[in-house]
């Protein structure tokens, strides 16, 4: 008895990417118009893996550069810009036979794709770890400082010490580990990335949090940056203990 093109339509959704080859082996001599789609759509799926897996060893560009050195951590930030909330860096040291796929500069990734691939990156990291600095200190000592104290913390908190440190564009004052500023650094090196996800999924987490704390500003949606609707509800209702002074003045 023939198997049902609705099963087979199935069965490839089920399908691991690992598992894809078998898949269009076990399909392709079916001469079924619908079933020769399906093997279609799986050699597509098969052939953007493969693109995948091309890149992110590209991504591994420095990582391989600097090879020698055994544990080499990824340092970035997120929350440079907006009116409320913290800033936060994140570090990650990857093991040096990485196969996590798709990570990127958190920017382009959607919501979804981050929360995964911070799971990820949680389970199979050498060490990871996360600096936060208060609205409080940005106002004190300016966003670029606070960034700083934030890099150095996350550097310090991390359970194993890196040997080199790869930064997303900066050279942090006072660490006497050797750092690598990379430009652009979230897009071109995967501990880099790997950081800005664990950074952006954590503070958007909090936010999160501070919404159900402060639900007139939205910041479950724009976590904490100037969106119109945030700017409205501070000039109604004022700043909340988690805006930054420095940042906000010119709006009230």
């Amino acid at each position: 008895m023939e198997e049902k093109i609705g099963s087979i339509k199935a069965l490839l959704k089920e399908t691991e990417d690992a598992n894809l080859g078998a898949f269009i082996q076990m399909y392709q001599d079916d001469e079924r118009s619908g079933v020769q789609k399906i093997v279609e759509s799986a050699r597509k799926r098969l052939n953007k893996l493969e693109a995948e897996k091309v890149r992110i060893e590209q991504l591994k560009f420095y990582e391989k550069k600097y090879q020698d050195y055994e544990f080499i951590c990824g340092i970035d930030e997120v929350g440079r810009g907006p009116l409320a909330g913290p800033v936060m860096a994140g570090a990650v040291i990857l093991p040096k036979d990485c196969d996590i796929l798709y990570i990127n500069d958190s920017k382009k990734l959607s919501e979804a794709k981050r929360e995964a691939l911070y799971e990820e990156i949680m389970e199979k990291a050498v060490a990871v770890a996360i600096g936060v600095n208060t609205p409080e200190r940005i106002d004190e000592i300016n966003i670029l400082q606070a960034t700083y104290e934030a890099m150095r913390e996350a550097i310090s908190n991390l359970s194993q010490q890196p040997d080199l440190l790869l930064n997303d564009a900066v050279t942090i004052p006072e660490v006497t580990i050797r750092q690598i500023p990379i430009i652009k650094g979230d897009a071109k090196s995967i501990s880099i990335g790997a950081a800005s996800i664990v950074a952006k999924v954590t503070r958007d987490r909090l936010m999160v949090e501070y919404d159900k704390m402060y639900p007139q500003y939205g910041f479950a949606s724009n976590k904490g940056y100037g969106s119109a609707e945030h700017i409205e509800a501070l000039k109604k209702y004022g700043p909340t203990p988690i805006h930054r002074r420095s940042f906000i003045k010119n709006f009230l």
